[in-house]
């Protein structure tokens, strides 16, 4: 994958140490069914069978690919509406194009994230560049929805272009995993990410044989997504794959909040990985739950049915701006 990286990882700042059985135990892994959005591209429905509980303050998240494609066969989506929360689209191989109606928009590749509050309401578009469509090639990454609450899902629409290189970079403790934090503080590591529900997504590489044991902000849910790889999650070192999703209970009780490791999320991969994956890669997820109703159709997230009602006459009346 070739998302941000560097050549030695010894020459990065550490993460602190931390035991894994005191780590977060996992609560359930779930596997993503396939289906295709927008013009016809392959996704997996990542957070498909996970509780909306679970989720808070996130909604919804699809792996785009990983697919080769043949020159003519890169697709895209064609215009289309959105309000009440937040796209995070993060491209880890391969080139998108986006543009929205309120002037946002520009090209992603290889490590960088568009970050778009859709907000009030605007309508956008996504597609692969002419010279991917005629070339064909390799495209991967992922596009998360994070909610909004009540008193921001109508804030001004706005847009984030964040690149692969001002990502925080971070080793583990034995220069065995990489760590990159796009958004939220990590371990003293802050990503580039500006978000108005607070969060943190961090994607992480850990070699064949190694483990992370990654801190995790206190009071935020925890997810992780397999985005290639084997290996396992948690202190009871429960089996995962490429296409799974995890959901972590929250850390230990009172009386083991001061160990080493507690409240961190545990992850290890396999000592073989298949002869097309290097590596375990995992995108960790979480955010301080927003706890508000959810009424969500289509490309709307909002709070009641009458918002949604709203949103679809906004859009129909034209008000959400011209393409």
């Amino acid at each position: 994958m070739p998302a941000t990286t560097v050549d030695d990882l010894t020459t990065l700042e550490r993460i602190p140490a931390a035991d894994r059985a005191h780590s977060r135990p996992v609560r359930s892994v779930t596997t993503a069914p396939t289906g295709y959005e927008g013009e016809g591209f392959p996704v997996r429905r990542a957070f498909a069978g996970v509780d909306l509980a679970d989720l808070d303050p996130f909604v919804h998240m699809d792996q785009m690919g990983e697919v080769e494609y043949a020159p003519g066969e890169p697709k895209g989506t064609s215009w289309h509406p959105h309000r009440g929360f937040e796209t995070v689209t993060y491209m880890i191989d391969g080139t998108m194009e986006h543009q929205d109606s309120e002037g946002g928009g520009g090209v992603i590749t290889n490590g960088d994230t568009q970050w778009m509050t859709a907000g009030s309401g605007l309508l956008h578009v996504e597609r692969p560049p002419e010279a991917l469509v005629a070339s064909g090639g390799l495209f991967h990454g992922i596009q998360l929805w994070v909610n909004l609450p009540s008193g921001q899902k109508m804030a001004t629409p706005r847009y984030q272009d964040l690149r692969s290189g001002e990502v925080a970079l971070a080793g583990s403790p034995d220069a065995g995993a990489l760590v990159r934090v796009i958004a939220g503080t990590v371990a003293g590591h802050r990503g580039p990410g500006s978000t108005h529900t607070p969060m943190a997504m961090v994607h992480a590489t850990v070699a064949p044989g190694a483990e992370l044991v990654l801190p995790w902000p206190e009071g935020f849910n925890a997810l992780g997504y397999v985005l290639a790889g084997e290996g396992d999650v948690g202190p009871d070192r429960r089996p995962v794959s490429a296409g799974q999703t995890v959901v972590f209970a929250p850390g230990p009780s009172v009386a083991g909040e001061h160990a080493s490791g507690a409240g961190g999320l545990a992850v290890g991969a396999a000592a073989t990985q298949d002869s097309r994956t290097d590596a375990l890669e995992v995108l960790f997820l979480g955010g301080r739950p927003i706890r508000e109703p959810v009424a969500w159709m289509g490309p709307f997230v909002m709070n009641t049915r009458d918002e949604l009602r709203q949103a679809y006459e906004d859009f129909q009346s034209g008000r959400f701006g011209r393409f």
